[in-house]
């Protein structure tokens, strides 16, 4: 059973993390801002990137869980990429949309062979091989995968309804010229 104290903590750190950034965001605030005693933050999380590698867990199994009910649907290949994209687009859409979790970590943490660095490669090959395996084609998942990147960076800079738009009918065209082609 996880403690109130840890999920607070890990709570508060997701929100400030996404909203501000990774390294902008020291022990001190994340402790009274989560009302906890330092001792219990690293009771739970022996170092501040111990924090950060559950934040981006939780983040990959929201993510994993909204892929999978999708999946789980019972629709064609064709039709779960597009409710893949519809979820995307759901996301991009939603208050204080910053981006990709996975993506700002990556921009904070460039060294390959660090931990954060690990985890979002992790994760991001088990989406792409995710979509791969719905669209039975790499290149055509890679490019999803493009698409999605670029809506995820462009939907905090710009209209996000108009983002979703030019991402859902990208999908569209891509699923349509793929299945044409198989």
């Amino acid at each position: 059973m996880v403690s109130e104290a840890r999920s607070r903590l890990l709570s508060t750190a997701s929100s400030i993390f996404y909203s501000e950034g990774i390294h902008s965001v020291g022990v001190d605030r994340l402790v009274a801002e989560a009302q906890v005693t330092r001792a219990t933050f690293y009771r739970h999380f022996p170092s501040k990137e111990d924090l950060v590698l559950a934040y981006l867990t939780e983040a990959d199994r929201a993510i994993r869980g909204q892929i999978e009910g999708a999946m789980a649907a019972g629709k064609s290949p064709a039709d779960t990429v597009r409710a893949v994209a519809e979820g995307i687009a759901a996301g991009i859409r939603s208050r204080g949309f910053r981006g990709c979790a996975f993506l700002n970590a990556v921009a904070e943490y460039a060294d390959p062979a660090h931990p954060v660095h690990q985890t979002v490669l992790a994760h991001r090959q088990w989406f792409l091989d995710t979509i791969t395996g719905l669209l039975d084609s790499e290149p055509a998942a890679r490019h999803f995968v493009m698409l999605r990147d670029g809506a995820m960076a462009a939907g905090c800079l710009f209209d996000p309804e108009l983002v979703c738009d030019t991402f859902l009918r990208g999908v569209d065209g891509l699923v349509r010229v793929h299945m044409e082609q198989v």
